[in-house]
């Protein structure tokens, strides 16, 4: 989308906005979420039905690798169908400018004219633009693309399973390294810590209040794992 889309000059080069890290952090957010949810309760369901630590062991780590490149290939696919829209839009535009260039300059003033233009601003500022980057001009604002927002596949795809990975591998050495018996307790500290603090690095990366993220991710973690224990104990009784 590069290609279609005009950079504008930031007035602040050294503080870029928020907005722009939206490609990556959503997928790594969600991957490091995947990953320490997902495996930590695993592990919490495995250890309830009372197996070995082999077993623990070797279902954690399953769930480690198949988990990443679960994530790797669902951002992969889903991005990719997302850009392949972006893309579609993009050629209509630019079909609809060689076809129909005066109704596509009156279209693009109307917009400006709802932002609180007046008509004769409006329109000017349409030709203007139009004359710079007409193309660049109807994505940006009738499409509400931007570079900030385009779909990246293989950034999305990296940044979600390595995040999982790493993010995964916090419940699974709380299981390796817990003493016996307390598999469960050590898991669910390990998870419940690395979800606050996952909370509180997303909430800062996006410049949210880190309260509201903490809250929200800690108690979505507690519930999955609750669950999935419950699960486990229920299965893993002998009659």
């Amino acid at each position: 989308m590069s290609q279609s889309i005009s950079h504008d000059t930031s007035a602040h080069p050294d503080d870029p906005h928020y907005v722009g890290r939206m490609g990556w952090l959503r997928a790594s957010v969600l991957g490091a979420n995947d990953g320490i949810v997902s495996v930590g309760a695993l592990i919490t369901g495995v250890a309830a039905a009372d197996p070995g630590p082999q077993t623990i062991l070797i279902a954690g780590s399953a769930g480690l690798v198949a988990g990443a490149l679960s994530m790797a290939m669902g951002e992969y696919v889903s991005v990719s169908s997302q850009s392949d829209t972006e893309r579609a839009d993009i050629a209509r535009e630019r079909a609809a400018l060689n076809e129909m260039p005066e109704q596509e300059l009156h279209e693009l003033a109307a917009i400006y004219e709802s932002r609180g233009m007046t008509p004769g601003t409006a329109l000017q500022a349409a030709r203007e633009v139009s004359e710079h980057d007409a193309l660049g001009a109807h994505v940006r604002d009738e499409l509400g693309l931007s570079e900030a927002s385009s779909a990246n596949p293989l950034l999305a795809a990296f940044a979600s399973a390595a995040t999982f990975s790493v993010a995964a591998a916090v419940p699974l050495l709380a299981a390796v390294f817990a003493p016996g018996g307390a598999i469960i307790m050590s898991v669910l500290i390990a998870v419940l810590f690395a979800l606050a603090f996952l909370g509180a690095i997303g909430a800062w990366a996006g410049g949210a209040p880190p309260a509201r993220a903490v809250i929200r991710v800690v108690l979505g973690g507690a519930f999955a794992l609750a669950l999935t224990a419950g699960i486990g104990r229920i299965f893993g009784v002998v009659v």
